[in-house]
C-alpha cells in the first residue's frame, strides 16, 4: 500500500548537482553526445564577462574564447551580445543564439544571429542573421530546435517571445527566415497573467512564446508563452509552407489543455514532452499516453530555466533563481550558488537528420 508523504514534502528530488555557478546566472544548456557541457549567461544587467561557457572541472570558461564574448554596446558584428540558447545539433556542432537585445532592450545593429561552431575545432563556421521582415523593433530571440531532416540543409525553429509573441523559421540553406503565427493567442503573453513562484505573486511577466521541442517525428512543434498556462503545438510542414496563409496556419495549432505556468521544454524520442513548472519549483512530464508527472521537484529549483536531454538519459536543468534578480525583482535578493542539476530518465535526445527520416 502506498504511504503518503508527509506534509511540505518534495515529491522528486532524486537530482544530481552537476555544478555550482557562482557569479552569474545560466540559462541556456546543452550537452555534447561526448559529455561536454555548455551554459549561457545572457547580459540581464549583471556584469557578465563571457555570456556562453564550456563547463570544465565544474567551473564556466569562456566558449569559444573570451575576444568573441567580449563586448560592451554598439555593432554586434563578430561579437557575442546576449545569448539566450545553446543547441548542439546532431552533426556535434553547438549553435549559439544570439538575441542581441541586452537587458532586453531593443537589439543592437548584427545583434540578433545564430552561430554555428564545430565542436571538433572550436571554431566558428557560419553565422545566419534573421531576415528584418522576420522581426519586429522589438524581438526577442529565445529558444531554437532543429530539423536537418527537411529542405536541402535542415531548419530551424526559434520562439520569438517578446509580449506579442512569434515562432521565426530559418532555412539552413539559404540564410533566409519568416516569422508565423506573430500575435496570435498561442504565442503571446495572456494579459493580466500573474506568477505565484515560492507563494510571491509576481504581475511584471510579459513575456510570448518561449518554451519550444519538437514531436519525435518533426512533425509538430510544441510550445508556450512564459506568461501562459497554455500548452500548444502546431503543424510543422504548415509553418515551412511560405504560400499558406495565417489563416490556415493557425488552422494547425492544437491547445493541448493546462500545463502550468513553464519555461524551458524538451522531448524524446518515445513521444514524451518535458517543461520546467517555474511556479512549482518543478520539472513536469507528459507521456506519450497524455498521463502528467513530476520528474524534478525541490527547494533548491528556484526557477527552472532550460532542459536539455542527453545521450546517456540525463535530463539536465539550468536553475537562476530569475525572480530575484534586480531585472524583475528591482533589488538583487538572489543567494547563490546558481545550479546545473541532472536527473535519469532512461530516454534519447531527438536527431532528426536525413538518415533518421
Amino acid at each position: 500500500m502506498n504511504r503518503p508523504t508527509s506534509l511540505g514534502s518534495w515529491v522528486a528530488d532524486d537530482y544530481d548537482v552537476v555544478a555550482e555557478i557562482a557569479d552569474n546566472m545560466p540559462t541556456g544548456l546543452t550537452v555534447a553526445d561526448d559529455g561536454r557541457l555548455f551554459v549561457s549567461f545572457p547580459r540581464w544587467g549583471d556584469d557578465v564577462p563571457f555570456t556562453v561557457a564550456e563547463i570544465v572541472d565544474g567551473r564556466p570558461i569562456a566558449y569559444p574564447d573570451l575576444e568573441s564574448n567580449t563586448w560592451t554596446e554598439g555593432d554586434g558584428s563578430g561579437r557575442l551580445v546576449s545569448v539566450q540558447s545553446v543547441i548542439v545539433d546532431p552533426n556535434g556542432h553547438l549553435w549559439l543564439l544570439d538575441t542581441g537585445a541586452p537587458s532586453f532592450e531593443p537589439f543592437v545593429s548584427h545583434g540578433p544571429k545564430l552561430v554555428e561552431i564545430d565542436l571538433s575545432t572550436n571554431r566558428v563556421v557560419r553565422v545566419i542573421e534573421p531576415s528584418q521582415d522576420a522581426m519586429t523593433a522589438t524581438t526577442y530571440l529565445n529558444d531554437v530546435r532543429f530539423d536537418f531532416s527537411r529542405g536541402d540543409a535542415g531548419v530551424a525553429y526559434i520562439t520569438d517571445s517578446q509580449a506579442v509573441g512569434a515562432l521565426i523559421v530559418v532555412d539552413l540553406a539559404t540564410g533566409e527566415s519568416w516569422s508565423r503565427l506573430r500575435g496570435h493567442t498561442s504565442t503571446k503573453a495572456v494579459d493580466q497573467f500573474r506568477a505565484v513562484v515560492q507563494g510571491v505573486v509576481r504581475e511584471g511577466y510579459r513575456v510570448g512564446a518561449d518554451g519550444i521541442a519538437l514531436s519525435a517525428d518533426g512533425s509538430r512543434l510544441w510550445y508556450s508563452p512564459l506568461s501562459s498556462r497554455r500548452l500548444y503545438s502546431v503543424s510543422t510542414a504548415a509553418l515551412l509552407d511560405r504560400e499558406l496563409s495565417e489563416d490556415l496556419v493557425a488552422a494547425t495549432v492544437t491547445d493541448h489543455g493546462d500545463k502550468s505556468a513553464s519555461d524551458g521544454m524538451e522531448s524524446d524520442t518515445d513521444g514524451n514532452l518535458y517543461v520546467t513548472s517555474y511556479e512549482h519549483s518543478a520539472v513536469l512530464k507528459l507521456d506519450a499516453r497524455g498521463v502528467w508527472s513530476t520528474v524534478m521537484h525541490g527547494p533548491e529549483l528556484l526557477w527552472p530555466d532550460t532542459l536539455a536531454l542527453a545521450a546517456d538519459g540525463n535530463l539536465y536543468l539550468s536553475v537562476n533563481q530569475l525572480p530575484r534578480s534586480p531585472l524583475f525583482n528591482g533589488v538583487d535578493d538572489r543567494v547563490g550558488p546558481y545550479l546545473i542539476v541532472r536527473a535519469q530518465v532512461h530516454a534519447a535526445p531527438i536527431r532528426l537528420t536525413k538518415t533518421s527520416a
